[in-house]
């Protein structure tokens, strides 16, 4: 994607396939469970853009390359987008049910300290929430599951 619409890096899940969406999306689409955007896999009917950082942060592919790769895929396939992870400052405590691209920074700080979330999906569910558990107790602090002021301290995410 452009700077300013970057691909978004994480573990996804296929929720949604298309076929001729029209426009710029070519003949087929994949469509990610990123929680904050519509992002996909899919064709463009300008071939030259591929490689270059000109998406909205969506992975174009060939036409006749996504049409064979379409039938292989079914929902629920995971992807993985693999690239620096653009790591932001958290303002306020996160907890289980929330959905953002701060969750996905606390998930992936979180598997780097040694406590695994599980996906790094920006989804707070029970998985980090037990691994928020697993970090307090380690620390000594109560276990709750929620990143409050103490766990974003600990991991260095909290906005100063």
């Amino acid at each position: 994607g452009k700077s300013s619409t970057k691909t978004p890096v994480g573990e996804w899940r296929i929720i949604q396939k298309g076929t001729n969406w029209g426009g710029g999306f070519g003949t087929r689409w994949l469509g990610l469970n990123v929680p904050w955007g519509i992002y996909g896999i899919h064709g463009t009917n300008n071939p030259r853009s591929i490689g270059t950082a000109a998406s909205a942060g969506c992975i174009r592919m060939q036409n006749k390359d996504v049409e064979q790769l379409y039938p292989w895929i079914s929902i629920g396939t995971r992807v993985s987008i693999i690239g620096p992870f653009p790591r932001t400052r958290i303002s306020s405590p996160l907890r289980t049910g929330q959905s953002s691209k701060a969750v996905q920074t606390l998930q992936l700080t979180l598997r780097e300290a040694g406590f695994n979330p599980g996906y790094t999906d920006g989804r707070y569910g029970p998985a980090t929430e037990a691994a928020v558990c697993r970090l307090q107790a380690y620390y000594g602090l109560r276990p709750t599951g929620q990143a409050d002021n103490n766990v974003l301290a600990l991991l260095d995410l909290a906005r100063r």
